[in-house]
């Protein structure tokens, strides 16, 4: 896996613990150049503390809602204000509110089912889109890697954010359907649970998450994100040129089982 001098966009760093961080700390360790992107206000200003402590700084530290279409647009301008092209695209954006998640699936608004769908599935799109542009001038082919939670059952507590995994997995086949002959791979990686800030915010989260190490025949560390992040940063690099549209579980083994 090498990164050297590809140039990356890791959008929704939060934590030391969040996913996109510990992406981000892989993706720089490869030698890629990268910007960190996530929500104005909070997120944003958690993000600008803990940059300083990856292992190279980040080129810029942006804020954009993504689910605003002149956020989005200001931000490709933004991330092309540093560089002519861009080789890679993180999508590590998930939200739904409380009452879609939880037990909740029956009485949930459709105003909150569709809050966690835009921001969860159709921001991939939307974020894509708003860069397209620059990935198109990626001399070497560029690559755009999402996160899921195994959409084909349903989970405990999960509710809503089931169906919102689902619509995301199906719009990285699309996007890789539109998108290949433009020489751009589009994929998703299916993690196992990991005890991030997102996850606990998942109430009965911990219920769902402790049968990971009991049943994947791997063992699972749901503090340990280091396994998911070295696979998007597999995925971002050339070595992964020839897969496209697909979604690779990383999850000790988990999915494989059916009892």
């Amino acid at each position: 896996m090498n990164l050297t001098d590809k140039k990356i966009l890791v959008f929704g760093v939060l934590t030391e613990t969040s996913m996109g961080y510990k992406i981000a700390e892989s993706a720089l360790r490869q030698g890629a150049d990268v910007i960190l992107a996530n929500a104005p206000g909070r997120p944003s200003s958690i993000m600008g503390r803990i940059a300083g402590r990856l292992p190279k700084a980040p080129v810029d530290c942006l804020s954009a809602d993504i689910t605003k279409p002149e956020d989005l647009q200001a931000l490709a301008e933004q991330v092309r204000s540093h560089w002519e092209q861009l080789d890679g695209v993180v999508h590590a954006v998930a939200f739904a509110p409380q009452d879609a998640l939880g037990g909740n699936f029956l009485n949930t608004p459709f105003e909150s089912v569709a809050t966690a769908m835009h921001v969860s599935a159709y921001s991939l799109q939307s974020l894509v889109v708003s860069v397209l542009p620059l990935l198109e001038k990626s001399e070497r082919g560029a690559s755009v890697v999402s996160l899921t939670f195994n959409a084909a059952v349903a989970w405990p507590v999960y509710d809503w954010m089931g169906p919102t995994k689902a619509a995301l997995e199906s719009i990285n086949r699309y996007l890789a359907r539109d998108l290949g002959p433009k020489g751009i791979r589009v994929n998703a990686v299916d993690s196992g649970p990991i005890t991030t800030m997102a996850g606990k915010s998942i109430p009965g989260f911990d219920e769902l998450a402790k049968v990971w190490p009991e049943r994947a025949p791997l063992g699972w560390d749901t503090s340990d994100a280091t396994p998911v992040a070295d696979t998007v940063t597999f995925l971002l690099s050339d070595a992964a040129r020839a897969i496209t549209g697909q979604v690779l579980h990383v999850d000790g083994g988990f999915s494989a089982l059916g009892a």
